[in-house]
């Protein structure tokens, strides 16, 4: 008789964190907005609110930044997305710059990654103020193929109809695609029907609020997919940034 082919383990869940890291600094109440505005152009304490985010992204196999300094004053001139790859010990990494104020402050979108990618690409999004992207990268060949967009959309609900709608189309044809950043609106936000009309993104299936982190009320920050089984949905602390990081399991496409 021949013997049976012992059945294959699971594939093990693939591991996302999105983070809006407010360039190092940190937040813990409205009052410090003010009382800590030195930390958005002086350098000070972004070290160790740094190392506890490299801390917190280790576990997991790709991470979204946004709020990401690719090196200005308020950053020591350290490339944040070079020195968290490098504390996570993360192989690839790559950083969309976005918006710059002279050599004070800086921002944009970055990649942290232990999957290699196989395509990168970035994207200026429409707005009636520049400075906001979207960073993409393909993972895998063929039918195994997926697809990650990193983006941080605007404040004002007209930009970002304008930026959800230019979204909608560059990821329509994609048939397994994650979608995550700081949206600066809730998932259910009447701009979004576009990227669920046009693209194979989907809701959340449950609400969870990042925002501000020390009390949460507004639902801002999402990880959106399509085309793969979420495992695991979560809000988790990020360090001192004033936004909770979305942690997110999912099923890998065979």
């Amino acid at each position: 008789m021949p013997s049976k082919k012992p059945p294959s383990a699971p594939a093990k869940p693939l591991r996302l964190l999105s983070a809006n890291i407010q360039a190092g600094s940190s937040t813990r109440a409205y009052r410090e907005y003010v009382t800590r505005s030195w930390s958005h152009v002086l350098p000070n304490g972004k070290r160790l609110n740094l190392d506890s985010l490299a801390a917190l992204a280790e576990p997991y196999d790709v991470v979204g930044l946004q709020e990401s300094d690719p090196g200005s004053l308020r950053s020591g001139f350290t490339n944040q997305a070079d020195y968290l790859a490098e504390r996570g010990s993360f192989p690839f990494w790559s950083h969309q710059p976005n918006r710059r104020i002279s050599r004070i402050a800086g921002s944009g979108n970055a990649l942290l990654s232990r999957l290699q990618p196989t395509e990168m690409l970035d994207y200026a999004l429409p707005g009636r103020i520049a400075g906001r992207g979207v960073l993409m990268a393909r993972f895998g060949k063929g039918a195994q193929a997926w697809d990650l967009a990193i983006t941080h959309l605007s404040l004002g609900a007209k930009s970002r109809m304008l930026q959800l709608g230019f979204l909608a189309e560059l990821l329509s044809d994609s048939p397994r695609l994650v979608l995550m950043g700081d949206f600066n609106c809730d998932f259910d936000a009447p701009e979004m029907r576009a990227l669920y009309r046009e693209t194979v993104l989907a809701p959340p299936g449950e609400r969870i609020c990042t925002f501000p982190s020390w009390s949460p009320q507004r639902c801002l920050d999402h990880v959106l997919v399509g085309g793969m089984d979420v495992l695991n949905y979560q809000a988790v602390p990020a360090a001192g940034s004033d936004h909770m990081a979305v942690a997110v399991d999912l099923a890998l496409p065979r």
